[in-house]
């Protein structure tokens, strides 16, 4: 088959594991840096254009769309569904994973446990939102926010009124969210590939740090999941119609709490923590579904 990684950069981690996993079983395959592809649309020919070739012979597409170039990514991985390719991430999935808000819509619609979430319109009533949060401690975030930036845990009610009003004054979107004490500055990462978990770890912020991120300096440790915490893992990724998923919990009091579901989870920690070929389980994908 002939498989094309849409990545901007060639050198990452998860970009060159993709690229050897292909090569592995016998696969071309190609990196397209998504942000200089050119879209061509007509009547019933839908083209994309890179460095001033038809991109006319893929079969199988894996995007890794960066959350700064969502809209174009998405726009190129549109395009590729429109010339009838196969896609690990289909673009609406794609859509639907960057937006917080919609996201946790959706996976509170799917009956699973979120931790209490508020949302809204620049109120002024700060005091009150904080409340409905559960009281301080309370996380506030940055509804464009990747990584663990943007993401700020507030100890006490007023700290937690000031931040909302100068955000507000700001005019940048934020939710606030309960602070979940038990879960100790940890959560889990459940890698999923067509439906089925292929390997998880259990994320640790360093001392100090209740943001678990390996990016932020988080530590990562193989971990077997429970029975509730795989269904739960499973229905969030069916949920957002994502094939690919890195899906992100929080271990409570009152079972698992979903925290986000990534549409392109990296596949370092999650590599390196399980000492599985995740890359080689993404191309097996591919090969069933085309």
């Amino acid at each position: 088959m002939n498989i094309k990684i849409l990545s901007a950069n060639a050198n990452l981690y998860s970009t060159k594991r993709l690229v050897e996993a292909a090569k592995a079983r016998k696969h071309d395959v190609e990196v397209i840096n998504h942000a200089k592809c050119d879209i061509v649309i007509e009547k019933k020919n839908p083209v994309i254009i890179y460095k001033g070739h038809k991109l006319d012979h893929a079969d199988a597409i894996i995007p890794r769309i960066g959350a700064s170039v969502t809209f174009y990514g998405t726009a190129v991985v549109r395009q590729f569904e429109m010339m009838r390719v196969f896609t690990t991430t289909e673009s609406q999935a794609l859509v639907r994973s960057r937006d917080k808000l919609r996201s946790l819509q959706i996976l509170s619609r799917a009956g699973l446990g979120l931790p209490k979430t508020v949302f809204t319109n620049y109120s002024k009533n700060v005091k009150e939102i904080v409340d409905q949060a559960g009281g301080a401690p309370v996380i506030i975030k940055l509804l464009e926010g990747t990584q663990g930036i943007g993401v700020i845990l507030v100890e006490s009610r007023q700290a937690a009124e000031s931040v909302l009003e100068a955000f507000n004054n700001l005019q940048a979107r934020v939710i606030v969210q309960e602070f979940v004490k038990e879960a100790g500055g940890a959560d889990i990462r459940a890698f999923i590939v067509d439906g089925q978990v292929v390997g998880a770890m259990k994320r640790q912020g360093k001392e100090g740090e209740f943001r678990s991120n390996l990016h932020r300096g988080g530590t990562a440790s193989v971990i077997k999941l429970t029975d509730e915490e795989e269904t739960a893992a499973l229905k969030a990724a069916k949920a957002m119609g994502l094939g690919i998923a890195g899906v992100d919990m929080l271990q409570s009091a009152r079972g698992p709490l979903i925290l986000e579901v990534n549409s392109s989870p990296g596949l370092e920690g999650i590599e390196q923590a399980t000492g599985k070929d995740i890359a080689n389980h993404i191309i097996k994908y591919i090969e069933r579904n085309v």
